[in-house]
């Protein structure tokens, strides 16, 4: 058995997004409608997934725009916030995923209890971020001290 059929108990399992709205220190961030508003919409979104019976849904800061290679610690903890939030309406297994910064994303797990996380973990790559290098070693090591065991 794979790793991905223990996890979500079917060979190819349906991991559905939920992208979490503008976030605090992102440009499109609505300061009126603040925290609030991005964990209700997220609660809506989430259950609608969960509900309509994906087998895992992954968060992610998709409304983060432009990305970042290394967020800024705000963002890991509004995220950490919005699933903390609804972590009690969580029945099927999520990941994270912070767009583009390994690091965040494991430290982003590790908070949470994330089952998984998506992320670019190695390689040189040329694209709208610029070079993109990331060091595989030393990302194993984060994931290490943080004790996880996720894919």
């Amino acid at each position: 058995m794979n790793w991905a059929t223990e996890l979500f108990g079917t060979e190819k399992p349906i991991i559905a997004m939920c992208h979490l709205r503008a976030l605090p220190g992102d440009l499109d961030y609505d300061e009126g409608r603040g925290m609030e508003y991005i964990v209700t919409k997220a609660r809506e979104d989430f259950l609608a997934l969960q509900e309509g019976g994906v087998d895992a849904v992954m968060f992610s800061n998709e409304f983060s725009l432009p990305y970042l290679k290394k967020v800024k610690p705000e963002t890991t903890a509004a995220m950490a916030r919005v699933i903390g939030e609804l972590k009690s309406e969580i029945k099927i297994p999520f990941g994270v995923n912070v767009l583009w910064d390994p690091y965040a994303s494991l430290d982003l797990a590790a908070a949470t209890g994330a089952c998984f996380i998506r992320e670019v973990m190695s390689g040189v790559y040329a694209g709208d971020l610029g070079l993109w290098d990331n060091d595989a070693g030393e990302i194993s090591r984060h994931k290490k001290r943080l004790g996880l065991r996720i894919k």
